[in-house]
């Protein structure tokens, strides 16, 4: 088991990575000082319950504490405030209180739902993350928790750490493909913000990564954690240089929100977004942006990904949501950009009309 620590004060947590955490979670929960007298909320979705929630649920049952769980149906759909309010209603039913703790158990969708209940309910109760995808390596770290509004992703949300993160890497085995390919974009992300060296590693590793190896994967997340966790203890609140961890995420959410967030996966949507953001660094002048283009589109196409935004998509549509997305202000589109590979800028002189031009390029993008 690999440790990470994101350090944050008094609000600091562990996050754990290795195999067979499910059966280790009672203990673990019992180290941490989560008290038995209050009930525990296991928040999961209809995928991941018939799986995971059994083996997890017996840990924490053999560990002495009372179990309840709420299973939601999967996807982004249900990242709403008609779901949370259904929560709520369970977490009242079964007892929790100010001492309870909610479990998030599943991929980006259920720890960013499941984290908000958390952070709503009775002003505030904990939450641990147990991610079971690739994808939610990143939102699994760093305490946004969020729901979604029809004009907006994760319009409506808080900062609220969870007291620990156990993932275990032999949930990603009944990963679908698909979601394998998608969570790797957003690891991928981490190397092209912040470690040269991890791009060039997962360029040689991307074969072994897409079968699932088990040292790769491991070695994978742990790099993509530590990045994230860095950025975090620096910046818990996004007051300035957390904001970089947005790389692809301007253009990826409004492709979401376009998309009714049922036709792209998250990672899918960053993907085509990060290939969006170095094509403007292109525009902005940057000597080796040519360079972070091809390569970023390269390493994205190795993974099996798509680079283009399909042709159906309204090009105003999508700018209509980009305007409504939080990193928009004072009339000027908030960019995450590549100067080089491993570092990032953030710039707020962006012009829409020529996010408008690339999001046409990308129309065309094979």
């Amino acid at each position: 088991m690999k440790l990470l620590n994101v350090d944050l004060g008094e609000r600091s947590y562990v996050i754990h990575i290795g195999a067979g955490l499910l059966q280790e979670a009672g203990r673990l929960f019992a180290e941490k000082g989560i008290p038995h007298r209050s009930p525990l909320m296991i928040v999961t979705d209809r995928h991941v319950a018939k799986h995971h929630l059994a083996p997890l649920r017996q840990s924490l049952e053999a560990a002495g504490y009372r179990v309840c769980e709420a299973v939601v149906e999967p996807g982004e759909k249900t990242k709403s405030l008609d779901m949370l309010n259904s929560l709520v209603a369970t977490a009242l039913e079964n007892g929790l209180d100010r001492h309870s703790t909610i479990v998030a158990l599943g991929g980006g969708v259920v720890g960013d739902l499941a984290g908000f209940l958390a952070a709503s309910y009775m002003r505030g109760i904990p939450f641990v993350q147990v991610p079971t995808t690739i994808l939610a390596h990143d939102s699994s770290v760093g305490g946004k928790v969020a729901v979604n509004h029809a004009l907006a992703k994760n319009i409506i949300g808080a900062f609220h750490q969870p007291l620990m993160v156990l993932y275990d890497t032999s949930t990603l085995s009944t990963l679908p493909e698909r979601e394998v390919r998608a969570g790797l974009a957003e690891l991928l992300k981490e190397g092209l913000i912040w470690n040269r060296e991890f791009v060039h590693w997962f360029d040689e590793h991307a074969e072994a990564l897409l079968a699932l190896d088990a040292d790769a994967l491991r070695e994978a997340l742990y790099q993509g954690c530590k990045v994230k966790a860095h950025v975090v203890s620096q910046d818990e609140r996004e007051g300035g240089l957390r904001a970089i961890l947005n790389l692809g995420h301007t253009i990826g959410h409004a492709l979401e929100a376009v998309a009714g967030y049922n036709e792209l996966l998250h990672g899918e949507a960053i993907a085509i977004g990060m290939v969006g953001a170095a094509k403007l660094s292109i525009r902005l002048g940057y000597p080796e942006a040519e360079t972070v283009y091809r390569e970023t589109k390269r390493l994205l196409q190795k993974l099996g990904l798509s680079v283009s935004i399909p042709a159906h998509y309204d090009t105003e549509a999508i700018m209509s949501a980009m305007m409504h997305d939080k990193k928009f202000k004072e009339g000027k589109m908030v960019f995450v950009v590549s100067p080089e590979i491993g570092r990032v800028e953030i710039r707020s002189d962006i012009q829409p009309d020529w996010v408008r031009e690339i999001i046409e390029q990308l129309k065309r993008e094979d």
